[in-house]
């Protein structure tokens, strides 16, 4: 086990957001063994990786959160979903290609409800993946987007955004809100905030 597991399973929220934590069980959280493993290609699009993508789709709206990768709810699968307003996207096997400038905003995770921190990222970048129909899609994305690609796709190498968080940016945010639940997020957080005290690091 690795020294960043052993840390991930001691994570602790504070009570206060205890209940936010476990609202939407079908989402692991930090400490579950599929956070921190590199997940496997999808071999071929099944009914059951359609089934498993149907069931991504109705946790991640029930969550408010932006996106969600396969690992978050306990499949080593290659492949996330995210919906920017105009649709849910599924990318499947996917590969980012041309990442050119940089962006630095606040992250959050619905495996780690309430944290956020700010995360440096490539600010465009082009997407390959197969959609649910098996089809080779690219796409040329930028901003929030592209931020958000990186965020789940970070989920399929067994990377939390902790790990690419400016340290003393990372806090805690109470009270019920889109920024808690969302896997990132650029509108204005809520006000009430507790740094996070890093162990170990």
């Amino acid at each position: 086990m690795s020294d960043s597991f052993r840390a991930d399973d001691s994570f602790q929220p504070p009570p206060e957001l205890l209940e936010a934590w476990h609202s939407i069980p079908e989402i692991v959280k930090i400490g579950y063994p599929t956070l921190r493993q590199v997940a496997q290609p999808v071999a071929r699009i099944t009914r059951e990786i359609r089934d498993i993508v149907e069931v991504m789709m109705d946790i991640m709206e029930r969550a408010r959160g932006l996106g969600l990768a396969a690992p978050q709810i306990g499949l080593p699968y290659r492949l996330f979903i995210y919906n920017m307003g105009e649709g849910v996207k599924v990318m499947i096997n996917p590969e980012l290609l041309e990442l050119t400038g940089e962006q630095l905003g606040p992250e959050g995770c619905l495996s780690i409800p309430g944290l956020i921190g700010d995360v440096p990222r490539a600010n465009e970048l082009r997407i390959k993946a197969y959609d649910i129909r098996g089809r080779m899609v690219s796409r040329k994305v930028s901003e929030l987007e592209a931020r958000v690609i990186q965020h789940e796709n970070d989920h399929l190498d067994g990377v939390l955004f902790i790990d690419k968080a400016i340290p003393e940016t990372l806090e805690w945010h109470y009270g019920s809100t889109d920024e808690d639940n969302a896997e990132s997020d650029e509108r204005e957080p809520p006000k009430t905030r507790h740094k996070k005290r890093r162990r170990g690091k």
